[in-house]
């Protein structure tokens, strides 16, 4: 599977099983505040071997390849195929929708800034994953917004 990335391509060499995202919603609420900044929480989920791909997901969502690497090399290419919907991959999205990942897609979507997903996360009782893809467009829309400015330019 590849994902296209307008820096560099992530490439998934060989099969490499799904692992499942069951994650109870406190886990999920500490997960949105870890996107959202708070080191913490990021640190703690980095060190838990339960939850390892969720710190990961984090210092990918904030664009550091060798945590996209390692979520692609791990088992969560779906987690970083909706960090890439999130990025406007089509191809990706395409993939989530294909393999049934529904909630992804749509957290992919919301966090892109697509209100119609955010409504269907809400109306379909994903309030955690909701609060996840908001966080997301707040990251994602502040890494746009320091790449566009040019007296930050390179700092990330």
């Amino acid at each position: 599977m590849i994902f296209n990335r307008k820096k560099k391509k992530a490439e998934l060499t060989g099969a490499v099983k799904l692992k499942p995202l069951n994650y109870p919603p406190k886990i999920l609420v500490g997960w949105a505040e870890a996107i959202a900044g708070n080191t913490d929480l990021r640190d703690w989920f980095l060190a838990s071997e339960q939850y390892k791909e969720l710190g990961m997901a984090v210092y990918a969502i904030h664009l550091k390849d060798d945590a996209r690497d390692w979520l692609l090399k791990n088992g969560y290419a779906h987690l970083m195929a909706m960090i890439n919907g999130v990025e406007g991959n089509k191809e990706a999205l395409h993939w989530l929708e294909k393999n049934n990942f529904q909630v992804l897609k749509h957290i992919a979507l919301a966090g892109d800034g697509k209100d119609e997903s955010m409504q269907w996360l809400i109306r379909n009782n994903h309030r955690e994953f909701a609060l996840v893809a908001q966080k997301i467009e707040i990251v994602k829309n502040e890494i746009e917004e320091n790449h566009n400015d040019v007296h930050k330019f390179g700092m990330d």
